[in-house]
């Protein structure tokens, strides 16, 4: 065989081998030869929200689809505070779960100068204050005059989430509910409180989000809100450090064109957090989500 001949058949067999791996990448995915050109930096640190389950869906997602994409992808699980003061500092590049114009407005207000907004992936989020389902009233206006029902007790999330602050100063202000205790600990305990009263029959009162997995999982009613305390619906924003654009240029116009209906994001996570598994399994579970969800996967990572 001539120099010639073997070099040409050894193109073909890198061809026939890259085409192979090609046939065998997850739906979704994309093998090292689809990798883009990800700027001055590949590593990407992302700040997650403690307990906010569509911050959990949204970011193991995003780092499943990133790393198909040659993106070494590390998510660091904080409360909001420090995840925004460690994003303007630079210590993180990410966080895919900022509620505008109301949550997290706070926290945008002391640290936008240094941050940037991408615009809003999910435009249907609100914040609630939901009871069970056949609790004896429908609005925050009666709740006042059922404490005894209720125990007096409203039953909160972790005590530096943008919800807790407005419930605290401007619901229980707005509804005469000053004398109510606003008990605060995290949302896996307030969901366990949640699953507690449905089982033994129990009025409870907690502070809630849409869109959210309990709806679909709970028999759950949200209270009117006839003074606005709570605020408008919000969208749900993502935010990055100021030095994002430079450093991940490709992943900028992603996530710039990202959108995720609450349909799609109730499917992602209940699949995640119902699962039974811890987070280091998250990734695996999102690879069973993907396969069944290639078309909207894939749309992802199509913006040029």
């Amino acid at each position: 065989m001539n120099t010639r001949t073997k070099i040409l058949s050894a193109i073909g067999l890198g061809a026939a081998a890259a085409l192979a791996l090609s046939a065998c990448s997850p739906p979704g995915s994309s093998n090292a030869s689809d990798t883009v050109d990800n700027g001055d930096k590949q590593a990407m640190k992302m700040v997650v929200f403690n307990g906010w389950d569509e911050d959990t869906a949204a970011s193991e997602l995003w780092k499943y689809v990133l790393e198909k994409k040659g993106y070494d992808v590390e998510l660091d699980y904080a409360d909001p505070a420090p995840a925004y003061q460690g994003l303007a500092q630079g210590d993180y590049d990410a966080v895919l779960d900022t509620w505008l114009p109301n949550t997290h407005k706070a926290y945008m207000d002391k640290y936008g100068d240094d941050l940037e907004d991408l615009g809003s992936w999910n435009d249907q989020a609100s914040l609630e204050l939901t009871v069970n389902a056949d609790a004896p009233i429908d609005s925050l206006a009666d709740l006042a005059a059922h404490k005894d029902d209720f125990g007096g007790r409203i039953v909160g999330i972790e005590p530096g989430a943008g919800e807790t602050k407005i419930v605290k100063e401007k619901v229980m202000k707005a509804y005469g509910l000053d004398d109510w205790e606003l008990v605060t600990s995290s949302t896996p305990a307030m969901l366990s409180e949640l699953k507690k009263s449905e089982k033994d029959g129990k009025d409870i009162v907690v502070t809630l989000w849409r869109p959210h997995w309990a709806y679909n999982a709970f028999d759950v009613k949200d209270l009117e809100d006839p003074k606005n305390a709570l605020g408008d619906n919000e969208s749900i924003h993502t935010i990055v450090n100021e030095d994002f654009g430079d450093d991940f240029p490709q992943a900028l116009k992603w996530l710039q064109a990202f959108k995720m209906d609450s349909d799609t994001l109730y499917s992602l996570e209940d699949a995640l957090v119902n699962s039974g598994a811890d987070q280091s399994e998250y990734q695996s579970i999102v690879e069973k989500w993907v396969a069944d969800n290639e078309d909207y996967v894939d749309s992802l990572t199509a913006s040029k």
